[in-house]
């Protein structure tokens, strides 16, 4: 479980059809094989460390879903470890399982800060609550109150501009979104009449 508050940017060093490694810009101490980060909102099993990075598995399924298959060599990306029980919760519940795919629509800057205007499918509207949470990328962001047919918009503060990969987004790019989990167990529960 993650809360999406990142702590640190990486740099891809090698992907493959099924394999992905990540050199993070600073250590993430005590990392071990088998343990969960958020590479992106992403929740991956450490599969083993190298000198270029920390090295992950990648499931058909994990691809098709996400953004991680369209990821290059220096890209960058945002990496969470897993919360320990008792920590801080920063942002709100993680689980790092994707649930599908926006798109930047617009980008605009008004001072120091950004705001993402984001196209959601619409299998995934119906969990979008105005002034909810949500994940992009594997950052805790609250949605604007203005939702207008699955187009929302997410407002950046400099911190999070400078520290995540959002702020370098631009007009036509994907991101990874995870709905509210509250708001996606609630859908599930069937109405009583």
């Amino acid at each position: 479980m993650f809360t999406g508050i990142v702590e640190t940017s990486g740099t891809v060093t090698g992907r493959s059809s099924n394999r992905l490694v990540i050199h993070p810009a600073h250590s993430l101490k005590g990392l071990s094989k088998g343990e969960s980060v958020s590479v992106n909102g992403v929740c991956l099993t450490i599969d083993g460390q190298t000198r270029r990075g920390i090295t992950f598995r990648l499931l058909p399924e994990t691809v098709r879903v996400s953004t991680l298959g369209k990821l290059r060599s220096g890209d960058r990306v945002n990496l969470e470890r897993a919360m320990k029980v008792g920590d801080r919760l920063g942002g709100h519940l993680m689980l790092g399982h994707v649930d599908g795919q926006g798109i930047v629509i617009a980008k605009s800057r008004r001072g120091n800060s950004w705001t993402l205007e984001i196209k959601i499918p619409a299998s995934l509207r119906s969990c979008l609550v105005p002034k909810g949470p949500i994940g992009l990328d594997g950052v805790s962001l609250t949605l604007d109150p203005k939702i207008r047919e699955g187009r929302i918009k997410v407002h950046l503060i400099p911190h999070t501009a400078k520290a995540t990969t959002l702020g370098e987004k631009s007009v036509g790019e994907y991101v990874n979104v995870e709905l509210d989990l509250i708001a996606k167990y609630l859908r599930r529960i069937p109405l009583i009449q």
